[in-house]
């Protein structure tokens, strides 16, 4: 029977270190730091305006203007809710049930019709596909700010102004998300799949809605999460279309009482109002993120990692 042969100290001595480098976790080496640093910075620098909200919206008026911007004076967060919500006759209510209905209603919308859409452009032929596509691509370089005033005129020639559907149909349109949408379906939905539904004699509705659209779900969550963002967030052109103050969202509506409370002069100025107002429109944009994450992650990672 033959000796096993040991390795020498030597050898063990070398073969340690890789061994150990070998066996660190990613991101573990000193190459790394830069990175870590620069991120904790990004960080900090996306947090601290989220962190002044929340700490300012439970101060009074007075408190605000002298104590520290980031540091706590005083408890009022209940008391600034409840102003806020009965300011003006409880106007914030009917701002908070118009800007829920409008990125309701304009985020189901954009993301169905962008995953019907999208969906379209990647399993089917037909004439000008290359050349609609490459318009819907040079649609997404149009920022949104440049079309409100040609919608304020096209939609007041029509009696759109100051309505509601003046404001939900341009935010149906989303050219990012039947780009996002295509790309998605291109991996996500295995032409063999369709091929055998028609074979069985199915139409092409139901292979949309039965078989491509349960696919689809991650991504049709990405478009709708964007989509919900985006138009909760929208000022400029709820700002130019609607004139009365029952059609406001909530960012023209503050943006309304942040001008009033600087016009007074301070006499009747309201600005901890406005400020618990911002932090309270941003909990639904949260409270989305939380639920609809999971789905999003998902959805932007699946078409990177192929069987």
């Amino acid at each position: 029977m033959s000796a096993v042969p040991t390795a020498s100290p030597e050898t063990a001595a070398i073969a340690t270190p890789k061994a150990r480098r070998r066996s660190r976790a990613p991101g573990a080496g000193s190459g790394f730091v830069v990175p870590t640093l620069f991120m904790l910075a990004f960080l900090v620098y996306f947090l601290m305006p989220l962190v002044w909200l929340l700490i300012s919206s439970t101060k009074s008026l007075q408190d605000l203007f002298n104590s520290f911007g980031l540091w706590f004076q005083g408890f009022h967060l209940t008391q600034n809710i409840s102003d806020t919500f009965a300011k003006d006759g409880g106007v914030f209510w009917t701002w908070a049930r118009n800007t829920l209905m409008y990125s309701v209603v304009s985020a189901g919308g954009a993301a169905l019709l962008a995953a019907a859409g999208g969906y379209g452009f990647a399993k089917f032929e037909f004439r000008g596909k290359g050349l609609l596509f490459w318009i819907v691509l040079g649609s997404v370089m149009v920022p949104q700010t440049a079309l409100a005033i040609p919608t304020y005129l096209l939609f007041s020639k029509i009696g759109l102004n100051n309505n509601p559907l003046g404001f939900i149909l341009p935010s149906l349109v989303s050219p990012f998300g039947i780009y996002l949408m295509r790309i998605y379906a291109e991996s996500s939905v295995p032409s063999e799949l369709i091929e055998a539904a028609r074979i069985d004699g199915a139409g092409e509705f139901m292979i949309f809605r039965r078989i491509a659209f349960r696919l689809l779900t991650p991504g049709f969550v990405t478009v709708l999460l964007f989509t919900f963002v985006a138009t909760w967030n929208n000022y400029f052109l709820p700002l130019v279309l609607f004139s009365s103050e029952k059609w406001y969202p909530l960012t023209v509506g503050l943006a309304q009482w942040q001008n009033q409370a600087t016009a007074s002069g301070g006499a009747t100025a309201s600005f901890n109002l406005v400020i618990t107002g911002s932090l309270i429109s941003v909990v639904p944009l949260i409270i989305a993120f939380v639920f609809l994450q999971r789905f999003w992650q998902s959805g932007l990672g699946s078409g990177g990692v192929k069987g």
